[in-house]
């Protein structure tokens, strides 16, 4: 009667032993490391390794452990101290063709890591880390939508051999401007062929003729829509760049994004890395016209009045080669000529197709590499905050075009290597769509997420303490079988959250121990459905058996009511709330296999072989 077969109680062991293997690598810790990455330019190899060993033996830095990993190099150390020095000199002993990251590495074992065990991560409340509150500058990215159509009418109207006045931008609108009425009219037409979804207006001003073009709403929600996507992805792509674990980066509302950094040390990089909108544009230089009537104010409508770094005038066509976004890779490194600081730049298809069509028709021409930056500041102005955007644009570069070039090339003219590494990484990541500003940070020290940690592990142990004192007080030896099944629950529910690689929070932890109450629930049901067959009258056996088959029902209904809960919080929750549902559904899946199925397999061999039972030992 109450007897397993052998193949339930072999399925018990084989989990439970999974299990222990499992949520054995949270109970190591981490190290402070040192996370070396190769971009398309570097490489990690032995080589590489050796000259780090080298390096950081020379300067008495001890070296714990290092991990070569594919294109990944994990250095480890003994404390944080020297996990800093060591930081800075491998980025001055490999240079800019390495992403270097401070991180924080699972101490496990090997014989666990060849299992692939692995400890669960730990989210932003528990490592420590950095939080950033995002705003996306949609009023920016409406002026760039405008800024590309001024640049493809002019490629338009140039195409079609229209003649015009000016193309640029005024109050939010596109506005062209035209000699005559009959020019006006053709460009309106043409225009309208190109440019469905643009409202067209002819009008004339001042003895000009101008067709002008606002966006409609549709369109604004598109671009600030794509805006928003543009620049989660874009951040995506930096914080791999850091080589950060388990990062969040999450939409809020209709112009802000969430970025969390667990374990992020180097806080001020990844300030700078995430917040910055430098990009590089490649101009001709205006050779036919006067850089000092330009500088006396009167600038040739096709062309704009720059300055180089030195405050020098530069006279440049209007007209983009390239930008930023036509860029898919990028290394820093140095040049070997000037011996400063370069970045070497590949293109996509389009990018190389104009680079080499401009290059072939202007060889002895000078090409100028415009450096740009966009800021947006916050300010109270009558009490309330007025946001700004201030874009600074200088000349870094102008050379002679030798010869015809297309798809890969060198930039140099930059300040130093480190400028130099930064912006390799901002142009291989990829170009924001609209600036954005950092309105909130938090930074949670490794300390406090200890003290987290501490008081989580703190609130589980006397949640659990409780939970068992009380059992063995009310139901004796009864009591001491749920406790066994408790404890293997938390070592399930820990082993399950390992596997899948999930990240714990506090919330997280709150939901644990909310599933340790709720788990001995299941027990305490069974337990008095056993009492209540023994006052009945039947045999120990009978009531044990009736207990567990009869309390099963209203068990397994009351967890999948907490489960189908769980569910909808994860659906339509935020990270933390997640993080509380993940560990509630997999608390509730787990205590059911072990409040019943185990729990049972225990009372089956203590109690189920004797033949002669007469008493059970439930007070």
């Amino acid at each position: 009667m109450n007897k397993y077969p052998l193949w339930k109680y072999l399925l018990i062991a084989v989990v439970l032993l999974v299990g222990v293997f499992y949520a054995l690598p949270n109970l190591y810790g981490d190290d402070p490391a040192v996370q070396v990455l190769a971009t398309r330019a570097g490489k990690v190899d032995g080589a590489t390794l050796g000259r780090l060993e080298q390096a950081l033996k020379a300067q008495g830095i001890e070296l714990k452990r290092a991990e070569l990993a594919g294109d990944t190099l994990l250095l480890r150390f003994t404390g944080t101290e020297p996990q800093l020095k060591a930081y800075e000199l491998v980025r001055e002993t490999l240079g800019g063709n390495y992403a270097v990251a401070l991180n924080l590495a699972p101490a496990t074992p090997g014989w666990l890591r060849a299992i692939d065990a692995l400890p669960m991560y730990l989210g932003l409340d528990l490592r420590g880390g950095v939080h950033f509150l995002m705003q996306v500058d949609m009023d920016a990215a409406a002026a760039q939508a405008l800024e590309r159509y001024v640049s493809d009418w002019r490629t338009l109207l140039r195409e079609n051999k229209l003649r015009y006045l000016t193309v640029a931008t005024n109050a939010g609108q596109v506005e062209a401007r035209f000699r005559s009425a009959e020019e006006r009219d053709q460009a309106q037409e043409l225009l309208h062929k190109e440019y469905r979804d643009l409202l067209l207006d002819a009008t004339e001003r001042e003895g000009t003729f101008l067709v002008q073009a606002g966006l409609s709403e549709q369109e604004l929600r598109e671009i600030k829509k794509f805006a928003l996507q543009q620049n989660i992805t874009t951040l995506r792509n930096r914080v791999n760049e850091l080589g950060v674990a388990e990062p969040v980066i999450q939409q809020q509302g209709d112009e802000r994004i969430v970025v969390q950094l667990p374990g992020v040390q180097d806080t001020a990089r990844a300030k700078d890395i995430l917040g910055a909108t430098a990009t590089l544009e490649y101009h001709l230089v205006d050779e036919e016209r006067s850089v000092e009537e330009a500088v006396a104010g009167r600038v040739p409508p096709m062309s704009r009045l720059y300055r180089d770094r030195q405050g020098q005038p530069i006279l440049l066509l209007r007209q983009v080669i390239i930008t930023g976004d036509q860029i898919i890779n990028a290394a820093s490194g140095i040049d070997s000529q000037s011996g400063g600081p370069m970045v070497s730049v590949t293109l996509d298809g389009q990018g190389a197709r104009r680079m080499d069509n401009t290059t072939r028709d202007n060889v002895g021409k000078r090409m100028a590499v415009v450096f740009v930056e966009s800021k947006t500041e916050t300010k109270l102005v009558n009490g309330e905050p007025q946001r700004s955007t201030s874009r600074s644009e200088e000349v870094i570069s102008v050379a002679v075009i030798r010869d015809r070039f297309s798809k890969r090339f060198q930039t140099t003219g930059l300040d130093s290597p480190e400028e130099a590494r930064n912006l390799a990484l901002l142009l291989r990541a990829g170009a924001l769509a609209a600036p954005m500003e950092i309105i909130e940070e938090r930074t949670i020290g490794p300390s406090l997420g200890q003290d987290n940690i501490n008081q989580g592990v703190a609130s589980v142990l006397i949640g659990f303490a409780l939970v068992v004192g009380f059992m063995v007080f009310w139901y004796r030896a009864f009591g001491l079988v749920a406790n066994v099944a408790l404890l293997l629950n938390l070592v399930l529910i820990v082993a399950v959250l390992s596997l899948l690689q999930a990240t714990l929070t506090l919330p997280g932890i709150a939901g644990i121990v909310l599933t340790l109450g709720m788990a001995v629930d299941a027990n305490v049901l069974i337990f008095e459905r056993i009492r209540e067959e023994l006052g009945n009258g039947n045999s120990p056996q009978a009531s044990i058996n009736a207990g567990y088959e009869r309390a099963f029902a209203t068990i397994a209904d009351a967890n999948i009511t907490t489960l189908i809960a769980a569910v909808v919080l994860f659906g339509f929750g935020t990270g933390p709330i997640k993080g509380f549902a993940v560990t509630l559904s997999i608390g509730i899946l787990t205590s059911m296999f072990t409040a019943v199925m185990v729990s049972r397999a225990v009372v089956n061999l203590t109690y189920g072989r004797q033949r002669r039972l007469t008493k059970l030992p439930l007070a």
